[in-house]
C-alpha cells in the first residue's frame, strides 16, 4: 500500500439522522463546525444525515411514501379535459 494515503486526523464524531432522529458516536475524520453535547457530557462534532441503516427502506424493510397524492393531484390538474 502507498505510505501517508490515509488522513491522521481520526476523532470521534456524533452522526444524526434527522429523518428519525437517530444518533451514534463513531470515528471519523469527517469535518464539521457544529457540535453536540452526548450521552457522556462530552461534546463531539456533529454530522448531518439524511439516511441512515435506521431510515433507509433496504434496511428497515418499510418504503416511505414521499407526497405521491400532492403529484398525481398536479398531474390530474395539468392535463385535465385536454
Amino acid at each position: 500500500m502507498k505510505p501517508d494515503i490515509h488522513p491522521k486526523e481520526y476523532r470521534l464524531v456524533v452522526f444524526k439522522d434527522f429523518s428519525c432522529d437517530y444518533t451514534f458516536l463513531a470515528k471519523s475524520c469527517a469535518s464539521s463546525r457544529e457540535t453536540i453535547k452526548w450521552e457522556d457530557g462530552n461534546e463531539y462534532p456533529l454530522v448531518k444525515l439524511e439516511v441512515s441503516n435506521m431510515s433507509h427502506p433496504y434496511y428497515t424493510g418499510k418504503m416511505k411514501l414521499l407526497d405521491t397524492a400532492g403529484r398525481i393531484d398536479k398531474f390530474n390538474k395539468k392535463y385535465a379535459k385536454k
